[in-house]
């Protein structure tokens, strides 16, 4: 049959948000994931309503950066419609489902993200392809309350990453530390070379995008929001990243200012 030609390259998710941090990140900071990521922050919203947002924020993160972010192929597939009409089948661009995908999740924060996205890539693609790894660190600080480092206390890998995107959903992209790491860790240590390194976030700031950036220039980075609310007016009222240097969102102990607080103790309700 002759296919239309409407679906031979589909369109990907719309609008970003213009900055000058480089083509490798992507600020989706749409009206739909806004609102909810606003009443996330808010320090009346508490358990069970935390979760539910952050599952609702991490599903719709999947549909838009699956929709950029892997492989698509062209199908020739039939509809119910085929056994009516020669015509009834689909012919067009669709996600890949026979690529290798590993959602890395790194404790604490990551792991409600971590396992939202690999229940919802096992619907999407074949689940012989998608595998969860699990990382276990923690913020190194000094005792003025200043990061000074990661501490990785364990990992589970379930092998190689050959040709394998590797998402690795973190919520709070703060001093860029725990997610340069465990980039470091999958371009180092794990056997393989992975297809891309892409970290999926609720907020980062450019603090966050300078260190990940700088250590990973080949490696995406999405997120809802940017944070750089401790930067100077005249440096907020200007595009993002055109004074990367000036722009300030971490406060003196180094969480995201304005941010939403310490989203592992809140999303575990422990509070150490």
């Amino acid at each position: 049959m002759t296919p239309d030609s409407q679906y031979s390259r589909l369109p990907r998710p719309g609008e970003v948000l213009d900055h000058r941090y480089g083509d490798n990140v992507h600020i989706l900071s749409q009206p739909y994931p806004m609102s909810l990521l606003t009443e996330l922050c808010h320090p009346h919203t508490t358990q069970p309503r935390f979760n539910q947002i952050l599952e609702s924020l991490y599903d719709w993160l999947l549909t838009a950066v699956c929709s950029r972010e892997l492989a698509t192929t062209q199908v020739d597939w039939p509809t119910r419609m085929e056994q009516f009409n020669a015509e009834g089948r689909f012919v067009g661009e669709v996600i890949d489902r026979e690529q290798s995908v590993v959602v890395s999740s790194v404790a604490r924060g990551g792991v409600l993200p971590g396992a939202r996205w690999f229940a919802g890539l096992n619907y999407l693609l074949n689940p012989v392809k998608v595998r969860q790894d699990h990382i276990f660190m923690e913020r190194v600080t000094d005792d003025a309350g200043q990061v000074t480092g990661v501490d990785v206390s364990g990992s589970k890998i379930g092998g190689p990453v050959d040709g394998a995107t590797v998402f690795i959903p973190d919520p709070m992209g703060a001093t860029g530390g725990s997610m340069v790491e465990t980039m470091r860790i999958y371009d180092d240590v794990v056997k393989g070379a992975p297809r891309r390194l892409v970290s999926i976030h609720l907020i980062v700031t450019p603090e966050f995008l300078r260190r990940v950036m700088t250590a990973f220039p080949d490696a995406r980075v999405y997120t809802i929001r940017l944070d750089r609310g401790l930067s100077a007016p005249d440096v907020l009222a200007d595009v993002p990243g055109a004074r990367w240097d000036e722009e300030k969102g971490l406060n003196e102990n180094q969480y995201i200012v304005p941010g939403a607080g310490g989203l592992g103790e809140l999303m575990n309700n422990a509070w150490v």
